[in-house]
């Protein structure tokens, strides 16, 4: 196998070449540096990212595994956005404390709350590690064995690569499979919560502006990084101490301007930018139907009760919020890929991509992936729509569900390993049990099991239905399930479990919520999962063998990206308004008055605070007016996805001037192609995080902690 090397960053497939990308900070120097200073950049590369003196990469952290964070005092102190602390701040809510509707400031480091379990991780180097990783595995014909080949070499780097103790290294993989990197990574365990503002500002709009410009919502939450008296990595305890970073961001009071370069940098979660024409089809036209489908029927009925009741709203309120954020996505993205006639396009690129093949002799090497892919996704599709439905019905929608298909995965693992991996397994489940039913109600997921599972049973392929499934009357059977399960409480599921483990199954096979996740699952296991994981790595290794051809047919002036991995990465662009359709212009910048024109007293996505009101109605905006007015988001050109939520905004000279927390909904389709016209990131102006910590929180002394700056002024 031909190893392709970091430099295959400068090179790409003329075609897929777009405005956008999401790049290794490690490898900015060359054609990514010449960009961005084109764009109006005054720092160098070695100022995004430097393994011997400090640098921006220093100051922006992985938040707790699916979000991104920023340091912006020397105290430790953590930015990120409302949505990414949504779960810890609700764990702290309670109906005497309700810090989800009237938000919550620390006064001192003693009143900052403990967040068990959270963690940010900091990039300490990261390096090329592809040819060590795929060692041995040239002369390897089947992809079972290179696979194992490769796990092994990779778990000998990551034991053996120098590091600190405490310290981990990790590698990742690029390019599907053709570059491998190392990332030494500190991570920090001890994270509490300094500040948050009420939900009706951190989340305003709610479900009905998400995804959406204009916007008018203040995404933002404080935390604070604790470590021990050396500074390093330690568990929570009352002796740690606030984290004295290597970097953190000096912030700009000057705002922004339509064009002013913008960097964000942060960990976006998961892209497919290379994806053939038939995969984004069958994504389009079946895949994501299938899910929002799923999805809509249980956000109505759990919107339904939140809206009557301030208990479940509180309980459900992270949940929701989980869903029905790609709920919104995906159909965004289904509308967006169709307005940019995104199919075609690609069905384009690779007509180009099979010139380029007999252009450079290699269609005997590569010619045969184009009609491998048509084949393997018509095989897939009815394993693929199978495995949606039953993902997204049993393991995320219907809550009983999901604790009833862990307990027949408890009943595997003692069946597969014996008494002790039971118990294991069992004291996990039960630690999980008291949380989980803290914020569960019965009532409510009884109404969502029975439209999810109705649609559930009229959409699975038949083959892949129990056969005491078929034409069941689904209303009868929540009946039953939900009046006679042990697992609708939290009491009778500790009683249930109770016992050897002979004892603990006898008891569950009586069970009728466990019985119908038994007989679910078991057919999913026989019939669907085992073709579906090996389509889906026949289909990997196509993938991969696919961006090799792409990488070795692109030409100097072209530009490919890996597609985002969850791993840090640099994205720059402008500030940008745009054209969404015929006749219609978005500026970039929103302000205040647009919060008081959506305003919508008592309800439950557009109420005001009366105090943000006042401060509004008196123009008492402080240092952080403009002309009068204050900015609250603006929009730029940036290419980001999930996980680049909380990612710092920074202006051309290293200085944070905007929170990113979402996209416009035209362009969510991103994820498979950018739109350079219509694709934007969403992002709160820092000014009106400020603004909302002085002015609405009376939180002088974090102001005091931050290093304000006017770069515009110099």
């Amino acid at each position: 196998m031909k190893l392709i090397r970091y430099c295959i960053l400068l090179i790409s497939f003329s075609s897929f070449a777009q405005q956008g990308g999401m790049w290794i900070p490690s490898l900015l120097e060359g054609l990514n540096e010449s960009e961005m200073t084109s764009l109006g950049m005054k720092m160098s590369a070695k100022d995004i990212y430097d393994v011997n003196q400090s640098s921006l990469k220093d100051a922006v952290p992985h938040f707790n595994g699916g979000c991104t964070s920023e340091v912006i005092s020397p105290n430790g102190l953590l930015l990120t956005n409302h949505h990414c602390g949504y779960g810890a701040i609700q764990s702290h809510s309670s109906l005497e404390n309700d810090y989800l509707t009237d938000g919550f400031w620390a006064k001192n480091y003693t009143e900052e709350l403990p967040n068990p379990e959270m963690t940010v991780t900091f990039i300490v180097k990261i390096e090329d590690v592809t040819a060590q990783v795929l060692k041995n595995t040239q002369k390897l014909s089947s992809e079972e064995e290179k696979q194992a080949v490769i796990k092994k070499n990779i778990s000998h780097i990551v034991e053996n690569s120098p590091k600190e103790s405490w310290q981990n290294n990790r590698v990742r993989t690029f390019y599907e499979g053709n570059q491998y990197m190392l990332f030494v990574v500190e991570t920090f365990k001890d994270v509490r919560l300094v500040g948050t503002p009420p939900s009706s500002i951190g989340k305003f709009g709610s479900d009905t502006d998400n995804w959406v410009w204009p916007r008018h919502t203040g995404d933002f939450a404080l935390f604070r990084i604790y470590a021990d008296k050396n500074n390093r990595p330690a568990e929570y305890s009352e002796n740690n101490v606030p984290y004295t970073p290597k970097h953190f961001l000096p912030i700009s009071l000057d705002g922004v301007e339509e064009d002013d370069f913008t960097l964000v940098f942060g960990y976006p979660g998961t892209t497919d930018e290379y994806l053939p024409a038939v995969a984004v089809e069958q994504r389009v036209n079946v895949i994501n139907p299938a899910r929002i489908g799923l999805r809509e029927v249980a956000l109505k009925e759990q919107d339904k009760f939140m809206r009557a009741d301030k208990e479940i709203k509180i309980k459900y309120a992270s949940k929701y919020a989980r869903i029905a954020n790609y709920y919104k996505k995906w159909i965004g993205e289904n509308q967006g890929l169709k307005k940019s006639n995104a199919i075609a396009i690609k069905k384009q690129q690779e007509a180009d991509f099979t010139k380029a093949l007999a252009q450079k002799n290699l269609s005997q090497t590569y010619g045969h992936l184009l009609p491998a892919f048509e084949k393997a996704y018509q095989e897939f599709e009815p394993y693929n729509l199978a495995y949606t439905y039953f993902s997204e019905a049993i393991l995320r929608n219907i809550e009983l569900m999901r604790n009833a298909f862990q307990l027949v995965q408890l009943e595997q693992v003692y069946q597969a390993k014996g008494k002790q991996s039971f118990t294991d397994r069992k004291e996990n489940l039960l630690e999980r049990n008291a949380s989980f039913h803290k914020d569960y109600s019965p009532h409510v997921d009884k109404e969502v099991f029975i439209k999810v599972m109705q649609v559930f049973a009229a959409e699975m392929p038949a083959e892949f239905l129990p056969e005491n499934f078929k034409n069941v009357n689904i209303e009868k059977l929540a009946d039953d399930i939900y009046s006679n399960s042990a697992l609708t409480t939290s009491e009778n599921t500790q009683k249930i479990l109770k016992g050897s483990p002979k004892n603990v199954f006898k008891k569950l096979e009586k069970d009728p919520a466990f019985t119908l996740a038994k007989s679910l699952t078991q057919v999913f296991y026989q019939k669907v999962l085992p073709t579906y994981q090996e389509q889906e790595l026949a289909i990997t290794a196509l993938q991969r063998e696919y961006m090799r051809a792409i990488l070795e047919t692109s030409t100097k002036e072209d530009r490919i990206f890996p597609d985002a991995n969850g791993t840090l990465r640099v994205t720059y662009g402008k500030v940008k308004g745009y054209s969404p359709s015929d006749a219609v212009h978005y500026q970039p910048v929103t302000y205040l008055e647009g919060v008081m024109e959506k305003y919508i007293p008592g309800d439950y996505e557009f109420d005001v605070p009366e105090k943000l009101i006042d401060l509004y109605k008196n123009k008492d905006y402080g240092a952080y007016a403009e002309n009068g007015k204050l900015p609250v988001n603006f929009i730029g050109t940036n290419h980001t996805t999930g996980g680049n939520s909380g990612s710092p905004t920074i202006d051309a000279e290293g200085n944070l001037i905007g929170l990113n927390f979402d996209r416009v909904w035209e362009g969510t389709m991103s994820d498979i192609y950018y739109d350079p016209s219509i694709c934007r990131n969403i992002m709160v102006d820092v000014r009106y995080i400020l603004f909302i910590i002085d002015k609405y929180a009376n939180a002088q002394h974090l102001i005091k902690e931050m290093k304000l700056v006017h770069p515009k002024k110099k």
